[in-house]
């Protein structure tokens, strides 16, 4: 019975309803769009690192230098040179915006390592201002190979486009990023392969005697340390969201069941006055504000889908978007709750109103 009292008092006010639902779906939206780019970022970062073809990653003192080019070239091929080293190569690395880098790459020992680039449009680089996109990146462009496209104040010509999956999005001679830069001689970090993966752990011991200071890392362990809770800020942008979802659900379910109580007094009043319990108003309240939780939670996740084709539509590259199924059933436990926790007040508004004056309600 209480089933079918609230979904006719949901059918009878349609809008209070859809708007309801509407506003609940924005903060749900937010979660699982927040959480879904953060576990995007992990995943596109570990895709393209494994697709280096590396089996470990030197750097210069610590993982904060990633975009600093500040280790002598020379290293590489002096690493090149320890036992168990097939390849090695170094990369002078620019940021281009946000999460956004070029690599300055050594083309013929870059694809040596990682296997030739597969050419979806245009050639490799031919010219001194000749730069190499991935489709990402191009899509995000707008752009084509012959095009052009203007970074860091500086026009280049698109000479082709790449499949995705190598290191970067953005690719520059090694040269050109080190003149740019004024880091001649200099790379941000050197990748190394090896004849037998098995020698992982006794290399990088080997390396570290070699060249104490620097950071020596297997290429599986650097992606397993990229996660969500070592993005800065994620964790406390994500809890701000989430409170933000409780604030609106539960303001709009209060506002809501306020409004919903205010128009149906005498309905109210006739309930109690066929014997109907303070316990059961009170049930009827919140089990509708239950319904409009769970409808928002469902048009979140919808929504969710939704930014996700819109960002990979206008800006795969720099915000790719993961759909996380885990955090269905958090957001959808958020909003519910926070609209139940809103509808609380007015429940008891209703189920202490008299049914006299109820009754008389005009």
């Amino acid at each position: 019975m209480i089933a079918q009292l609230v979904a006719a008092n949901l059918n009878y006010r349609p809008v209070r309803t859809i708007l309801s639902i509407l506003l609940i779906a924005v903060p749900v939206t937010l979660m699982l769009t927040l959480v879904g780019l953060s576990q995007g970022f992990v995943e596109d970062s570990g895709r393209r690192m494994r697709g280096s073809g590396a089996d470990i990653v030197v750097r210069d003192t610590s993982p904060t230098s990633m975009a600093l080019s500040n280790m002598p070239e020379k290293l590489v091929e002096r690493l090149h040179q320890v036992p168990h080293v097939t390849q090695a190569t170094g990369v002078a690395t620019h940021v281009v915006s946000g999460w956004t880098t070029v690599n300055g790459i050594d083309l013929v020992a870059f694809e040596r390592m990682s296997g030739s680039f597969v050419f979806q449009e245009g050639h490799s680089f031919e010219k001194p201002d000749d730069i190499l996109l991935d489709t990402f990146y191009a899509q995000q462009a707008h752009v084509h190979a012959g095009g052009k496209i203007k970074l860091f104040d500086r026009e280049w010509n698109v000479a082709g486009v790449v499949e995705p999956g190598k290191l970067a999005h953005i690719f520059l001679p090694i040269k050109i990023v080190q003149d740019f830069d004024g880091t001649a001689g200099r790379v941000a970090q050197i990748y190394l392969k090896l004849d037998d993966p098995a020698n992982i752990n006794s290399i990088i011991d080997s390396i570290k005697a070699l060249l104490p200071g620097y950071w020596v890392i297997s290429v599986d362990d650097m992606v397993s340390m990229t996660s969500a809770n070592n993005v800065p800020f994620l964790r406390p942008l994500l809890n701000v969201i989430i409170g933000v979802a409780v604030l609106i659900g539960a303001a709009v379910a209060s506002l809501s069941m306020y409004m919903a109580i205010q128009q149906r007094t005498r309905e109210i009043g006739i309930l109690k006055s066929l014997g109907a319990s303070k316990l059961l108003v009170l049930k009827i309240i919140l089990m509708e504000a239950l319904f409009l939780g769970l409808g928002g939670s469902i048009l979140g996740i919808g929504f969710s889908f939704l930014s996700r084709w819109l960002l990979a539509r206008f800006v795969p590259a720099s915000l790719p978007q993961a759909i996380v199924p885990q955090w269905w059933p958090i957001a959808a436990g958020i909003a519910m709750a926070s609209a139940l926790l809103g509808a609380l007040y007015p429940g008891i508004l209703a189920a202490r109103q008299d049914p006299i004056d109820a009754l008389a309600y005009e």
